[in-house]
């Protein structure tokens, strides 16, 4: 009974080490990868395929691209990937080398030590223009009396519309269109009490598509709104202080000025009305009607003398 146990473990043992290889002319050799797949979303590109298997042991795997200039004009020369040669995942990132819109040719082979696979090429062609584009994913937030937008960065080849209205019936909707880096994005002024509704979408001008809109989400800046009445008895008051402060300060700058060079005003006693030779002239009965005529007291002296 033992002895058959360990018979049947030995055959399974073996057969699990064989699956894996195969002889050929009595060389061994690894099967090829198998079902490759591209799955590209929001222009990220991954090669994907199942693993080769063998028991205790570390496969690694090398990937290969072609474009339609290597494929016309190059004698069909194939490009190693820059990031996945050689890899041990089942899965290559060809982002960076798929460069243009045009259609590629991708292979993959395995390796193990000295024994390298047949290479396996996908079925059909590759082009970038097949990414599937998402609304990007985006976080709305007050700072002070703004709208602040912070969308999901998908990287230099992406723009973003975003739209935003105000949550009452028949409001105008209005469009902002955000570029590369300039995140995150400042909309409108908002009004206390009042609710703002934004959506956005994606927009890659190398492929000429763009997703679709973002659910719609809504934010509501707390307080109430002022009264147009209020607004206005504000608005009027601070005019008011405004003009009061002029004033006094116009006033202030007099009293200051007066205090410090004060004008000094001759009494009318001291004042001279007429010219010495008239003084001269007058007669003695006359220095009466002179003295009314505004002649000091040492002016009328001399005129006697």
């Amino acid at each position: 009974m033992v002895l058959e146990e360990i018979k049947t473990s030995l055959i399974m043992w073996f057969s699990y080490a064989l699956i894996p290889c195969l002889f050929v002319d009595g060389a061994a050799v690894l099967p090829a990868p198998q079902n490759l797949s591209v799955w590209s979303v929001n222009m990220k590109h991954v090669l994907t395929w199942s693993p080769v298997i063998v028991p205790e042991e570390i496969i690694h795997y090398s990937v290969e691209y072609q474009g339609e200039y290597e494929s016309l004009y190059m004698s069909h020369i194939w490009i190693p990937s820059s990031w996945c040669s050689p890899t041990q995942r089942p899965e290559c990132d060809i982002t960076e080398d798929i460069t243009a819109t045009v259609s590629y040719s991708l292979r993959v082979r395995a390796t193990l030590g000295s024994l390298t696979s047949a290479w396996s090429t996908l079925k059909h062609r590759f082009n970038q223009n097949s990414t599937i584009l998402t609304p990007p994913r985006m976080e709305i937030t007050m700072d002070g009396f703004h709208l602040l937008i912070k969308l999901e960065d998908l990287g230099p080849h992406f723009e973003f519309f975003v739209s935003y209205w105000r949550r009452e019936p028949g409001a105008k909707e209005h469009v902002k269109v955000v570029r590369p880096g300039v995140l995150p994005v400042y909309l409108e002024m908002v009004e206390p009490g009042v609710a703002y509704c934004v959506k956005a979408r994606t927009f890659v001008k190398a492929i000429g598509r763009h997703s679709a809109f973002s659910q719609p989400e809504c934010v509501k800046l707390q307080g109430e709104a002022l009264p147009l009445a209020l607004a206005l008895f504000a608005f009027v008051g601070f005019v008011l202080i405004l003009v009061v402060a002029l004033l006094s300060l116009w006033k202030m700058g007099r009293l200051l000025r007066h205090s410090c060079c004060p004008v000094v005003m001759l009494p009318d006693t001291l004042k001279i009305t007429n010219s010495p030779q008239k003084l001269i002239s007058c007669r003695k009965e006359e220095v009466e009607a002179c003295v009314t005529s505004g002649l000091s007291s040492e002016e009328l002296l001399k005129a006697w003398i």
